[in-house]
């Protein structure tokens, strides 16, 4: 513990007033926070740097507590933001005999809308577009390399390097990507990433308080929030607690050695999140799963040090401030500190209200998935994540549909698992993502299943996303490469002979499932039983499988037919939903269906009942 300074001669004290003298995280915070009580990181230049001392002095801050670490060159202060400071430029002095270096911290006015229009959540009333930046649309080639990283790969025939999109390119489309009916956008992590190699995908951060310049950096994100929140729209930022990239200074030049997990030669996790519930867990496999390391490009952070989470807390609470952003995905979840996440969950949502996280969670069973989501469960530990991105739906429920004989048994065992989940509409509900095969290629490239899925992802319970160019057919499996589920999006760059943005150089097939899914897409944003209504389901038969969405407004009657058979349909099997209906009108094609109709193979109905 460091005793506080407070200057009185400045006379005597050569003061430098030096902005690169020390860095400080985080780099600024606002008036009128309920997080005010910041713990500031400071990380100077030489290692007694800890022994210098330290003077705030600006009306309405006050110093509580310094510390030092192991390492000389950090220091944390501990101050107190009363709620009559005004904002303004604060001057952070270092004194070491009669000389003082200084910095200037900002103490800035809240965002305009102060959690009003921003932080709003992202809940099943939204459509959430998946994107990956570096593989979407190049919209500004100066960024495309920046000298100052590692890394200065740029080949688009390599699907592990750079290829050059950016935010700027995702501004330029957001009319494409607000007609295909999506209300939010969730892109990979945009954070700096200043690793060797393999830093397309933005899971390796290296400085949490910077955007990647090769993405446009901090002027270019809150360009695209701003837009975003212009056409009512939402942002969802991808929250990496888990571990950091090799080169960031937490495990480069940490403050103290307990901020990375230490292991005596490289331990993965042991993949088993099982032990957080076992009741005959080893404390040794508990250990392995939430502190091993991913790969050695990736030191997994140790949450539980209370420095490490003030810092990822504040980060969190900082890029809702800064970009308002409106809901997370919060990567590699299980593998985190429980009891951290839940603290961090809450300082979120005590600061905003609305906010809303989904948590990667790929897990073995439906079960193991709830347990790290809000539950019914009868557990000691409940989590207070607001939902869970939906694995066991894909595995276990549509993808078994579109690809085994009966498959929709399998749909609909798991779909009565709700009752795990306090709140299953919060789940993300998808068809694939950066980390698996394309749904394409799933099944064997087959319009027809496509169809279907796309037809089930926007009627089912939950928040649906689409990961970009799904609707366009394309394809890829994830092994043994992922990067052949991370190619470009087509027309996202100059001199591209495909451009799905204006249709030219698409396939038919491409272009009639990317109208499918705009009409889908927006037919569920002006249908509230699609969006929140409730869910009613029917024993499927020999393929066949029924199930409603319904509200005091409407009624959609659901009917997927996945046999090789057609199959009749009678409004009046179904009476407990149908009795008041004595036609259907399929929302795609517009078809009129009387009470009895028969529906083709291999093909899913979305039919509004009259």
């Amino acid at each position: 513990m460091k005793k506080i300074f407070l200057l009185t001669l400045l006379t005597v004290v050569q003061l430098s007033l030096h902005a690169q003298y020390a860095e400080v995280y985080p780099p600024n915070w606002w008036v009128g926070m309920k997080h005010n009580k910041v713990q500031l990181l400071i990380k100077g230049e030489y290692e007694g740097f800890k022994n210098e001392k330290i003077s705030i002095k600006y009306p309405g801050i006050t110093v509580k507590n310094i510390h030092d670490f192991e390492n000389g060159k950090y220091v944390a202060v501990d101050i107190e933001i009363a709620a009559t400071a005004k904002e303004g430029d604060v001057t952070i002095e270092f004194i070491t005999g009669t000389k003082a270096h200084a910095v200037i911290w900002e103490l800035k006015k809240r965002r305009e809308g102060n959690g009003t229009a921003f932080a709003q959540g992202v809940n099943s009333n939204d459509f959430v577009y998946f994107l990956m930046p570096d593989r979407f649309s190049n919209g500004d080639e100066s960024n495309d390399r920046v000298e100052e990283y590692k890394d200065q790969s740029l080949n688009r025939d390599s699907i592990y390097l750079r290829h050059g999109g950016d935010l700027q390119g995702i501004i330029n489309h957001l009319n494409y990507i607000q007609n295909i009916g999506a209300t939010t956008v969730w892109l990979t992590p945009v954070i700096e990433n200043d690793m060797p190699n393999r830093t397309e995908h933005g899971y390796a951060f290296t400085n949490h308080y910077k955007i990647d310049k090769r993405l446009g950096g901090e002027e270019a994100y809150l360009k695209l929030s701003n837009e975003l929140h212009k056409r009512g729209m939402k942002l969802m930022q991808d929250a990496v607690y888990n571990h950091v990239g090799l080169w960031h200074w937490m495990q480069q030049d940490p403050p103290n050695k307990n901020w990375i997990h230490q292991w005596p030669t490289f331990t993965q996790p042991n993949y088993k999140e099982q032990v957080f519930f076992d009741p005959y867990a080893s404390e040794k496999d508990k250990k392995q799963m939430s502190d091993g390391w991913f790969t050695k490009e990736m030191p997994d952070v140790n949450q539980s040090n209370p420095y490490v989470a003030n810092f990822l807390i504040q980060h969190a609470i900082w890029c809702v401030e800064k970009f308002g952003v409106d809901g997370w995905r919060i990567d590699t979840y299980k593998y985190v500190d429980l009891n951290f996440m839940n603290k961090c969950n809450k300082a979120l949502t005590d600061e905003y209200p609305k906010m809303t996280m989904v948590g990667e969670n790929w897990c073995e069973g439906a079960v193991n998935q709830a347990y790290f989501t809000v539950n019914k469960l009868n557990t000691k530990y409940k989590s207070n994540l607001t939902g869970a991105i939906d694995f066991e739906i894909l595995f276990k429920g549509i993808q078994p549909a579109l690809t085994q004989q009966n498959g929709v048994n399998s749909l609909y065992n798991t779909m009565s698992l709700d009752f795990l989940y306090e709140h299953p509409l919060n789940n993300l509900i998808f068809l694939d993502n950066h980390d698996m095969s394309r749904i394409y290629s799933v099944v064997d490239s087959s319009i027809a299943k496509v169809k279907m899925g796309l037809a089930w992802l926007f009627t089912t319970r939950g928040i649906p996303q689409l990961y970009y160019g799904t609707e366009i057919l394309m394809g890829g499996k994830s092994y043994p490469h992922d990067g052949d589920v991370r190619l470009d999006f087509p027309g996202g760059w100059k001199g591209d002979k495909k451009n799905a943005f204006t249709g030219e150089g698409l396939t038919s097939n491409e272009k009639y499932i990317q109208q499918y899914t705009k009409i889908l897409a927006n037919y569920r944003k002006q249908t509230s039983a699609l969006r929140t209504g409730k869910l009613m389901q029917y024993v499927p038969s020999n393929g066949l499988y029924v199930y409603f969405r319904y509200d005091e407004k409407n009624t959609i009657m659901c009917v997927m037919n996945t046999d090789t058979n057609v199959k009749n349909i009678s409004l009046s099997d179904y009476a407990e939903r149908t009795k008041n209906f004595s036609s259907a009108t399929e929302i795609a094609t517009g078809y009129k269906l009387s009470k009895t109709f028969s529906i083709p193979a291999q093909t899913m109905w979305v039919l509004e009942l009259k």
